[in-house]
């Protein structure tokens, strides 16, 4: 399972190099946590992938062409794993504590983007705030941070 998973996100990253002179692992990985958080609720509306687009786009700094591929590499990513492990381990590697409260953020923000936050993605982002080894009182502070931004 894990060989394949590897395989699939060298694939995808290779599809993402043939237009970008280099591509790390870290946007496919940034891009399947904040699907999975969209996912969560087992709905993806048009509010919540506009958001992911643009949280990716932002944070990843990648050129809006280079999205829907990323988007969908890190789509047949998530429907290959079976953890979160697989995504955050390349986050906590890369990350400083800021970029990743800012991921955590940008978690916060796909939930909200329809207009309620379900509790499945509640838990998906605690569940990720841990394995990211943000405390609990960051996991708070930024969702309030969200909510009094929207």
């Amino acid at each position: 399972m894990l060989r394949s998973l590897k395989a699939l996100l060298d694939e995808g990253l290779t599809r993402l190099k043939a237009g970008t002179p280099s591509i790390d692992p870290m946007p496919l990985a940034v891009t399947a946590l904040l699907l999975e958080v969209a996912r969560a609720d087992h709905a993806v509306d048009e509010a919540e992938r506009r958001t992911v687009l643009a949280a990716i786009a932002r944070f990843c700094e990648l050129e809006e062409q280079d999205l829907d591929t990323l988007v969908a590499t890190a789509a047949e990513a998530v429907d290959a794993s079976v953890s979160f492990y697989d995504f955050t381990s390349t986050v906590n590697e890369r990350l400083s504590r800021e970029q990743k409260m800012e991921l955590l953020e940008m978690l916060w923000r796909v939930a909200e983007a329809d207009g309620r936050v379900d509790h499945y993605e509640e838990y998906y982002i605690r569940r990720l705030a841990d394995l990211l080894h943000l405390s609990h009182k960051d996991f708070i502070r930024a969702k309030l941070k969200v909510a009094k931004d929207t």
